[in-house]
């Protein structure tokens, strides 16, 4: 059995410890470390949910599939505490979610690679196409923050205003990307297709036709679950974070996306390490560009619809992580090669961006 499989069936024993620890109120620290644990196996199998319904689903219905759901947990775990009113941390954990993915995600990915192999290769135009978006993406956190440092006294009403506009434009661009990479370009895409390729050349075994029914079950039963289990953690977030001298600001950035995030850890480094870094990083900035250009829109849009206003005007900290991100993956992919050093060099940008916004006082 695979370290995924042992994982995500493992570490199902914390949902009922979880639901255990709320009702007979063992504290808030063990609620909330025991519902993030359940958090993560209940992530791998809505992923590897969608991957099943995609590959009987087809390329185009699968890939969209894919597009929808790649961060399905991140999205619930944001709604639900939106919802809560943690609108701080649910904005840190838009930038979070962007910052680990680039940097934390490609680290370990070119690094446990980069030790297999001396020199792994990806195709350089989707990691630029994809650094070219997630440049607007930045640019769209960038500005309501810019707004307000250089204006001085914006009112957040206006403030309010611009950020329903950016989020409007970053759906209509994220929907341009999916006929870009599912229907006009789609063969710059097709790196799950040759991943499954080698892995049938490998085996010498004919690849298997998952059952339709089964597998949109576990899809929505996984759905369900990560709902429930999101709302046992985000109860819990804020006094155990509290208790343990957390910010919200940290909590959101680094926490949050190591909880929302396991399923997109577990497949960029597994495909890394059978050396196919083509699937590897379009796991890593393909889930970047899916919070950038829906997560965040979506959740200001849901935030003035449910009462709970949220706007695009980040901590600038969190700007300058975000472009530091972008433009350090930007960087290092531009080549479309990657070793072991390099992995080296995003971990450390994560490491040290990661001891800021603990000493932060935000």
């Amino acid at each position: 059995m695979s370290i995924k499989n042992l994982v995500s069936f493992g570490l199902l024993v914390f949902i009922p410890i979880s639901i255990a620890a709320e009702q007979l109120e063992w504290g808030s620290l063990a609620v909330f470390v025991t519902s993030a644990i359940a958090i993560v196996p209940l992530a791998l199998w809505l992923s590897t949910a969608t991957e099943e319904v995609a590959i009987v689903a087809g390329p185009s219905i699968g890939g969209l599939l894919n597009a929808v759901f790649g961060n399905a947990t991140e999205l619930i775990i944001a709604l639900v505490a939106l919802r809560s009113g943690l609108v701080d941390i649910v904005k840190a954990s838009i930038t979070g979610t962007v910052v680990s993915n680039l940097l934390l995600v490609m680290g370990l990915s070119m690094l446990l690679g980069g030790l297999r192999y001396k020199e792994q290769e990806f195709q350089p135009i989707v990691a630029r196409v994809n650094g070219s978006t997630m440049t607007l993406a930045v640019t769209a956190i960038v500005l309501p923050a810019l707004v307000v440092a250089i204006a001085g006294g914006v009112n957040p009403p206006e403030i309010t205003k611009l950020s329903i506009a950016t989020a409007i434009i970053l759906i209509a661009v994220y929907a341009l990307t999916l006929v870009f990479s599912l229907k006009t370009h789609s063969y710059l895409y097709e790196v799950g297709v040759v991943d499954l390729e080698e892995e049938v050349a490998q085996t010498g075994e004919p690849a298997h036709q998952p059952n339709l029914l089964l597998w949109l079950g576990i899809l929505a039963i996984s759905t369900i679950a990560v709902a429930f289990e999101s709302e046992i953690f985000v109860g819990a977030v804020e006094d155990a974070t509290k208790g343990l001298g957390l910010t919200p600001l940290f909590t959101g950035v680094i926490l949050l996306p190591l909880v929302g995030g396991a399923a997109e850890y577990v497949t960029a480094v597994r495909v890394a390490i059978k050396n196919n870094m083509d699937l590897s990083v379009s796991v890593a900035m393909g889930s970047s560009l899916l919070v950038a250009l829906l997560v965040a829109p979506v959740l200001v849009l849901v935030g003035q619809a449910i009462g709970q206003p949220m706007d695009l005007n980040f901590n600038p900290f969190e700007v300058v992580a975000v472009a530091v991100a972008v433009a350090l993956a930007n960087l290092i992919s531009l080549d479309g090669r990657s070793n072991w050093l390099e992995g080296v060099l995003l971990l450390a940008t994560y490491a040290v961006l990661g001891a800021a916004f603990y000493f932060h006082p935000a």
